[in-house]
């Protein structure tokens, strides 16, 4: 029986193909996100800049000693928290991760940690997940993400309206956790700058007639509507069936409503909007603008700056644990993005995993000014933005 079973072993051996060189020093990261549903036009670019990222690391020959980051994409679908745990469950069972940067909206970027990543031990670095409620998950450390929470968007917005001598809105969200949670802190920060709220609304993604909505909201009597929802879908529907009724023509929008694809569909009538999105106008900034525009990726896209750093940091935080091994990558993202160390900048990987193979130090900051908490959140900072001849302009950074 023995002899049967060496010799079993043997011809299974010899059938079975020997893992290639290139194979075997490929480490697979994860990129899930929305390509199909509400923000399905800003997704592509935003794994992109995490790719570009992943090459610029590969490219320098530095990784773990000359290995390279292989990307595997999954889609969230943004809002089916079913479908969005299948998909990541395909990318930690089948295609074997080590880590993944993602998810995008708030919802599945939930189910996914809790059913999928947090039992798996997998990291997950999300560059736009921003509910508030995302802070008291029992993430085990192995949460993160590059985008501030919407506790500070809301009080931004109610600052930029306050400035703006903007003191009577009505409020419509998406119906989910990112637009309940950015609703619930802007009414907060809202009230105690003197503002009022006429109606506030929830509305569902995916209808075709918005009017019903619309109708109620500006029965309510302001002449501004805050927008919290999805550049791709009831969001939009819902400025539309504004301006088609002539209830509404003055709009502030939040950082989900910020795309090309927007404007592209609204035309003129958008001008003069208001928005927040998560950004600066650092050096690190405009160092990953300049990349961006030559890699093709939109320059100023909502949430690539975000995705370049979260794919910079898991590549740093493997060089840092001498392993892509999934538990070694959450033991140093918080220290590769944090003080002390040498400031590292886009474009700068090389020179960063250069330090660390050195046994050196690194201070990520990115292209977004990345600085954790000790909940792995980002404090973040915020444009101010106007809607102006068909174009985002920056007013302010706040």
């Amino acid at each position: 029986m023995r002899k049967l079973l060496l010799a079993t072993t043997m011809v299974a051996a010899l059938a079975s193909p020997a893992i290639s060189p290139a194979v075997a020093d490929e480490i697979k990261v994860g990129i899930i996100l929305g390509f199909t549903g509400p923000i399905e036009s800003l997704t592509p670019d935003m794994g992109s800049a995490a790719e570009l990222a992943f090459k610029e690391v590969s490219d320098s020959g530095m990784l773990l000693g000359g290995k390279t980051i292989v990307s595997v994409r999954a889609d969230s679908t943004c809002v089916d928290s079913a479908a969005a745990t299948t998909a990541a469950e395909r990318l930690i069972t089948s295609d074997g991760v080590v880590a993944i940067m993602g998810a995008d909206c708030s919802g599945v970027t939930g189910a996914i940690a809790n059913n999928v990543a947090v039992p798996n031990g997998v990291v997950m670095v999300s560059p736009s997940a921003t509910s508030p409620g995302l802070s008291d998950m029992d993430d085990k450390g192995l949460f993160f993400r590059t985008a501030p929470s919407d506790a500070r968007q809301g009080q931004v917005i109610a600052d930029i309206l306050k400035s703006r001598d903007i003191m009577d809105v009505a409020v419509t969200y998406t119906n989910n956790d990112y637009g309940k949670g950015l609703s619930d802190s802007f009414l907060n920060a809202y009230a105690k700058v003197g503002g009022s709220v006429s109606m506030t609304a929830a509305h569902e993604d995916g209808k075709a007639d918005y009017s019903a909505e619309v109708a109620a909201l500006s029965a309510a009597g302001s002449k501004h509507l805050a927008v919290f929802g999805y550049v791709d879908q009831g969001g939009k529907g819902i400025i539309q069936a504004s301006l088609d009724t002539g209830a509404f023509d003055n709009f502030i929008l939040a950082d989900g409503m910020i795309g090309d694809s927007l404007i592209a569909a609204i035309g003129d009538d958008l001008n003069g909007a208001v928005a927040t999105l998560p950004g600066a106008e650092t050096p690190g900034a405009n160092t990953f603008s300049s990349m961006a525009e030559k890699a093709g990726i939109t320059v100023g896209g909502p949430f690539t700056g975000e995705s370049y750093d979260a794919g910079a940091l898991i590549a740093l935080a493997m060089q840092a644990a001498g392993s892509s091994d999934r538990a070694a990558i959450q033991s140093k993202l918080m220290d590769v993005a944090n003080a002390p160390g040498e400031t590292i900048m886009p474009g700068d990987l090389k020179n960063a995993l250069t330090i660390l193979a050195n046994g050196g130090q690194v201070n990520y900051e990115g292209a977004t000014g990345v600085e954790f908490n000790s909940l792995g959140e980002v404090l973040g900072s915020y444009k101010e933005l106007e809607l102006i001849n068909g174009k985002y302009e920056t007013i302010n950074v706040r």
